[in-house]
């Protein structure tokens, strides 16, 4: 461990914006685990993300969790949130999280073309995208129909009603990386003539669509996290929006729908958006647009998640200072907090020589 001399302080300042009161900056990003067998959170999944809560994780993000539709999710142990049965288990997570005393929202979500033809939970299922495109640009299905598009937003409306029902403390709807919503983002996987596709603010009509129609389930007061990203799973390089200017335009259409905090996903939190400026992906998305963001990509650790290996834990200082400087309001923890459930108690308590460094053998347990 790198040692580190700055103050962790402002990490555990208090956050208060409109909607949603935190302990501390601190939040476990979500990390898709696989653990969910029949696709329905049990007692191993409540105890998991428990561990976090009782060692002071501010919020916390559920891995990906499928939308009601039967393409939302590629494999027969990846949880969903839709069915009695899984509801039941999420209800479980929600309640084990707020006895230990903290927070929880789960991240609604659907993988669209990343889906492949045959993959359980449902084998008849055909993946789904704007334009039937995989991320490398290949033909695979139909585009789908507008009649397609509006069940799969009401899809996601029932998400975050159902989360609201539950307990849950706040939605996020998974905007990234190259899965459904992203996949309408990107012009590579958008071909579409109609009022989904067109220049980047046109395609930003389905998400808006799906903010909308959560917020008209949740209320005012029911707090809206939105993820995006630049970078794509097939493609780290990949550009949403080549300058400021051009992320306004694609940020504004999804603040007037409503959303509350944007969830900005970089592989390296230190590294500039674009040039002539210092400032991540998440502090430009706060500078354009007012609304608090959450910040992520390889923090306390020196070794990027992308090559899924090993890595040691870094200084935080770097982190540190830019959210003291305000640059943004909330910190995601990825993979330092799936190895260490304790990670941010011995951050507090000034033990950073005793952070783990992370092992990829931790993906084969629920640590």
């Amino acid at each position: 461990m790198t040692n580190t001399n700055q103050s962790t302080e402002p990490l555990f300042q208090t956050f208060n914006s409109d909607n949603l009161v935190l302990e501390n900056r601190t939040v476990m990003a979500p990390m898709t685990r696989g653990y969910s067998p029949d696709n329905i959170p049990d007692q191993n999944v409540a105890d998991y993300y428990r561990r976090r809560a009782e060692n002071g994780v501010g919020l916390i993000v559920t891995e990906g969790t499928g939308i009601n539709h039967p393409a939302s999710v590629s494999g027969a142990s990846i949880p969903v949130f839709h069915g009695e049965k899984a509801l039941e288990g999420w209800s479980n997570v929600v309640k084990q999280v707020h006895e230990a005393g903290g927070k929880i929202v789960p991240q609604l979500w659907h993988v669209g073309m990343t889906r492949s033809k045959g993959d359980l939970p449902n084998e008849e299922a055909l993946p789904v995208g704007p334009s039937g495109l995989t991320l490398d640009g290949e033909p695979v299905t139909e585009p789908l129909t507008e009649q397609e598009i509006s069940e799969l937003v009401e899809a996601y409306a029932q998400g975050a009603a159902d989360a609201k029902r539950l307990g849950f403390d706040g939605i996020e709807i998974h905007g990234a990386h190259g899965y459904l919503i992203d996949q309408f983002f990107w012009a590579n996987t958008n071909r579409r003539t109609d009022r989904y596709g067109g220049d980047l603010v046109g395609r930003t009509q389905f998400a808006v669509e799906v903010v909308k129609a959560c917020r008209r389930e949740v209320g005012p007061d029911f707090p809206i996290i939105f993820r995006f990203s630049q970078w794509k799973m097939n493609d780290f390089k990949a550009k949403l929006a080549e300058t400021p200017d051009e992320l306004e335009r694609f940020l504004q259409p999804l603040v007037e729908a409503g959303v509350d905090i944007f969830h900005c996903s970089t592989r390296r939190f230190w590294e500039a958006e674009f040039e002539g400026s210092d400032l991540n992906l998440a502090g430009w998305t706060k500078k354009l647009t007012g609304k608090p963001v959450i910040s992520v990509g390889s923090v306390g650790l020196d070794g990027e998640f992308t090559n899924f290996s090993g890595a040691n834990t870094t200084s935080l200082d770097g982190l540190v200072e830019k959210l003291d400087q305000e640059e943004f309001d909330l910190v995601a923890i990825g993979r330092s907090l799936l190895m260490d459930p304790e990670w941010v108690r011995k951050v507090r308590e000034g033990q950073e020589n005793g952070l783990l460094p992370f092992d990829k053998e931790a993906l084969q347990k629920l640590y």
